[in-house]
């Protein structure tokens, strides 16, 4: 189950399909970036022993995404490049507290929420792209079951560390802060946008 806020509207989908390209560069910073988080949880937080492992496996996972990306850049005649970062993610990340322990629970809960949205985007794109790019709509199709899954995993961790009424709570605070993120704006052709 997603615990999002708010669904991603039609509008944004047209707003992207005709920037295909250019998402899947973004999904491959994108997959580098979560496995980085990963990995940056499991050295801030090494007296969480349960972390270690599931956050490891989760890092992995999350490279070998990055790479089937850079396999289809590679086909598609793309070339991996920088890319500006999405505004959504500094935006998101102002709800994350600095005092411990509040500061781990809230980074576990967006990188819930950033899993979660995912999910429901790729899974957008590749109905949407099923009979445009066939090659794509595979392609994020085959990301689906680990989106969803990397989303229960940050929850079910949080659960595992933290009181579990402290974590719905706080999560039902950042998932209403992440659609506010989104409805705010301004729209960008991005998974996160």
């Amino acid at each position: 189950m997603l615990r999002l806020a708010s669904i991603t509207e039609e509008s944004w989908l047209e707003r992207v399909l005709p920037h295909r390209d250019a998402l899947l560069l973004e999904q491959a910073h994108l997959e580098r970036k979560a496995a980085s988080v990963a990995l940056t949880l499991m050295f801030t937080y090494q007296e969480l022993a349960v972390i270690q492992q599931p956050l490891s496996e989760l890092a992995r996972e999350e490279l070998e995404h990055h790479e089937r990306a850079l396999a289809l850049l590679g086909r598609r005649g793309l070339a991996f490049a920088r890319q500006v970062p999405s505004r959504y993610f500094g935006r998101l990340h102002a709800i994350v507290r600095k005092r411990e322990p509040e500061r781990g629970l809230d980074a576990m809960l967006v990188s819930a929420l950033i899993e979660a949205r995912s999910f429901e985007r790729m899974k957008l794109l590749a109905e949407a792209l099923g009979d445009i790019d066939p090659e794509v709509a595979e392609f994020y199709r085959g990301l689906l079951a680990s989106e969803a899954r990397h989303h229960s995993l940050y929850v079910d961790l949080a659960q595992v560390c933290f009181p579990q009424h402290d974590v719905m709570a706080r999560l039902a605070e950042v998932a209403a802060h992440e659609a506010l993120v989104l409805s705010e704006g301004p729209p960008e052709a991005r998974l996160h946008g």
